[in-house]
């Protein structure tokens, strides 16, 4: 297990999110030793979505106002259906991640995750994998997509599904370990 005291991680989601892409990755950090916050378009409580119903509560650290991304150490997108879609229609949040990009800090995307990244102008060149359905969507913006349970890009990491959490969880922690990766560009 790689040690992340002294990391900080922001984990970026609005109500939606899908319950094990936000919460597990989340614990396989804090339990590396990371200080992990949850970032999102307004202060308060965030509301999860689980087996098509609406699940848990989980209460926001910081509006997206109020992050900086100097404060952090690496970024993660959790996905859901509705999480992404409502993130990337806010500019705020699209700015925040483009800044993980900008100053090449690890950045990691689950799920429907990576549709943000479209709006961030970050998929152009780069290797990764989703969940099936926006295949087309990031290879149209320019991704050269993969069928694997996680893909690994100088820093971006994507998934697929919840089912591919522990692989995702376990390149996360390594890429927050490694820490910002030059070559990334944007």
């Amino acid at each position: 297990m790689k040690d992340l005291k002294n990391k900080r991680v922001a984990i970026l989601a609005t109500d939606g999110f899908e319950e094990s892409e936000l919460t597990s990755p989340k614990f396989a950090l804090e339990e590396s030793g990371a200080e992990v916050d949850i970032i999102s378009l307004e202060e308060g409580r965030i509301r999860g979505w689980k087996d098509g119903n609406w699940s848990l509560d989980i209460g926001v650290d910081k509006a997206i106002t109020e992050a900086y991304d100097g404060d952090y150490d690496a970024l993660v997108l959790p996905g859901g259906v509705i999480n992404p879609d409502k993130l990337r229609r806010n500019q705020k949040a699209i700015e925040f991640v483009r800044s993980f990009f900008r100053t090449h800090k690890p950045v990691a995307a689950i799920c429907h995750g990576p549709q943000v990244l479209i709006d961030a102008e970050a998929v152009s060149g780069r290797k990764l994998t989703s969940f099936h359905s926006i295949k087309k969507d990031l290879e149209n913006a320019g991704a050269k997509w993969f069928d694997k349970e996680v893909v690994v890009d100088q820093g971006l990491v994507t998934s697929r599904s919840p089912s591919d959490l522990e692989a995702f969880n376990n390149k996360l922690v390594e890429e927050v370990y490694e820490g910002s990766h030059m070559q990334q560009t944007l």
